[in-house]
């Protein structure tokens, strides 16, 4: 399957490139089945919707690509500190699932490769709390690759609001006409939009007719679809045509 020129141009108007921002849980990895397993068992012990355990549809619509603050709001209504407690120990529980079982999204390696060897700038910007994301990283090999971790609880706003791409872009001092993001959610594509880059979308777990909705540039299946690196082969050419 070839990129179509729309895709390819969506990404070669950045060019020359200056950077690439990257979400983590979907993105990096394929961990959202650690976090649907975690709050699937632990809702359950609870007697949470009565003990009947929650659907993949519910934790895609409710739980997937969100702050924290607004899933233990979602989830606990009535008690906003009860869910906020509870969303904290599910944390631990899926910091201890990842320790055994997280694996890098198909590819990375090679999507790592070429951005480092074109000396490009690099942040991970997540809603994940800060211990995830830094356990994550630290899990994938890639504490050295990235220059900056922006956490979005740590902004003035979460995805899917821009704060969190644009504090990314202040910390690498680069600029959105020339960066774009990787992206696995809806919130995620919407803030990485919001804030002016393009967003290459990853459909690891989220229906594409929903990520489609949020305007990615285009969709890619891992960082090893041909779509990716033509459009990746598009923007060499273009960053490197005189002006």
């Amino acid at each position: 399957m070839t990129v179509s020129s729309e895709s390819k141009n969506s990404l070669t108007k950045v060019a020359p490139l200056e950077a690439v921002l990257f979400d983590i849980d979907g993105t990096l990895c394929d961990s959202d089945p650690l976090h649907y397993y975690a709050f699937r068992e632990m809702l359950k012990e609870i007697g949470f919707n009565g003990g009947v355990p929650i659907t993949e549809e519910f934790f895609i619509e409710t739980v997937a690509g969100k702050h924290n603050d607004d899933i233990a709001k979602a989830l606990f209504p009535d008690d906003l500190q009860r869910g906020l407690k509870f969303v904290d120990d599910k944390e631990a529980m899926f910091r201890k699932l990842a320790k055994e079982q997280l694996k890098p999204l198909n590819g990375l390696d090679k999507v790592r490769e070429w951005i480092e060897s074109r000396g490009l700038k690099r942040a991970a910007v997540t809603n994940a709390p800060r211990a995830n994301a830094e356990l994550m990283i630290s899990l994938l090999g890639l504490s050295d690759f990235f220059q900056a971790v922006i956490i979005g609880g740590e902004c003035e706003h979460a995805k899917p609001h821009p704060d969190p791409y644009l504090k990314g872009l202040e910390a690498l001092k680069a600029s959105k006409d020339h960066s774009f993001v990787f992206e696995d959610s809806v919130s995620g594509i919407k803030a990485g939009v919001a804030a002016g880059m393009p967003v290459v979308g990853l459909a690891t777990r989220n229906p594409e007719d929903l990520l489609m909705e949020a305007k990615p540039a285009f969709l890619i299946k891992d960082y090893a679809d041909t779509k990716l690196w033509e459009a990746l082969e598009e923007l060499d050419k273009a960053g490197t045509k005189k002006v």
